[in-house]
């Protein structure tokens, strides 16, 4: 392990959409001890939204204005913010709001740059709104895209950890007619051997793959649609002759209680909600997506901004608290390779 693993680990939390729950969410988070135990928390966002969060939650937490990350001391009762807008009034909770869809892309660009240069070692983001980021004046349809723009980062995959259970998405957030397109034999052989890559930087040495496949019962043999056999199949024999670990494709109603067993380090998932109800059925506000193929790694809960609850002080920060500690350890297994 190198010496900077021997450091605190700076995460970079993003306060998501100031109308949403992710100032609570954040702020009940840092109320546990263990974050600060290796791990320097750094919020980005404006401090007239945390300070009103604070005073809502009634939370013993003390804000404190910094000029950048290095400036962090990571005290335990101490919430250490840099600026990245500073309101007058802040943003009406629980509505779609052009106004906070602008701080929260400011918070997450100001992020990025800290993080491009190595003043952050991860990034956590809580949820923004695509409604909110579009009526700012923004084209990104969520985090994952956005990140990967402004890291100009080419090849981005998001990979789901909830416990052992691990699953990555060869395609994200498209209409289900229009991922079901983009199924091509190479797309899920490049969709296969970035996940064994990135299960290696991760720490696994020999991981082991399995591929959901699309139809019910894999296709029965091309009796239950043709995906399987013109498409995953060969995808697959090509990874394998290439030395990879991989096998299926494996029905989806099984493949993900498998992996959770420990019979495969992940699962390559083909579509959004193929993933998304495994991972979310299992615990909805355990499970942490993570976005791999940047510079930093970069973590988020699994849930959106909650505007039906947002300011009554009742939203469940575990998914929160989940994201901190995956992005802490994941960025050290990360570096321990380095």
């Amino acid at each position: 392990m190198n010496q900077l693993t021997m450091r605190p680990i700076r995460v970079g939390i993003t306060m998501g959409d100031p109308a949403g729950i992710g100032p609570e969410i954040i702020t009940k988070a840092l109320t546990d001890h263990s974050h600060y135990e290796g791990m320097i928390p750094v919020i980005y966002g404006d401090p007239l939204v945390f300070k009103e969060t604070l005073a809502r939650t009634k939370t013993s937490l003390q804000l404190r204005v910094i000029k950048d990350p290095l400036s962090a001391q990571g005290l335990h009762g101490t919430l250490e913010i840099v600026p990245t807008t500073q309101v007058n009034s802040t943003p009406e909770l629980g509505q779609v709001n052009p106004k906070a869809g602008e701080m929260a892309v400011q918070a997450i660009g100001a992020a990025i740059h800290a993080a491009l240069r190595g003043e952050i070692d991860a990034i956590n983001t809580a949820p923004i709104n695509k409604e909110a980021v579009r009526t700012a004046g923004y084209h990104y349809p969520g985090h994952t895209e956005m990140l990967a723009e402004l890291f100009s980062a080419s090849h981005v995959i998001t990979m789901f950890v909830v416990g052992n259970l691990r699953v990555f998405f060869l395609t994200r957030h498209h209409p289900l007619k229009d991922a079901i397109e983009l199924l091509t034999v190479d797309r899920v052989y490049e969709g296969i051997r970035q996940s064994i890559q990135y299960l290696v930087e991760l720490g696994f040495a020999h991981p082991i793959l399995a591929v959901a496949a699309l139809n019910p019962h894999a296709g029965e043999n091309g009796l239950i649609g043709s995906e399987e056999q013109e498409i995953l199949i060969p995808a697959i024999k090509k990874a394998q002759h290439d030395g990879l670990s991989v096998e299926g494709p494996i029905p989806a109603d099984a493949v993900f209680y498998q992996a959770r067993m420990g019979r495969y380090h992940g699962v390559l998932s083909l579509y959004h909600d193929q993933g998304h109800i495994a991972t979310k059925t299992l615990d909805f506000n355990g499970t942490v997506s993570v976005t791999l193929g940047l510079p930093v790694i970069r973590t988020s809960v699994d849930h959106g901004t909650a505007f039906d609850i947002a300011g009554q002080g009742i939203a469940d920060a575990h998914g929160q608290s989940e994201a901190l500690r995956v992005a802490k350890e994941l960025t050290l297994l990360k570096l321990s390779r380095i």
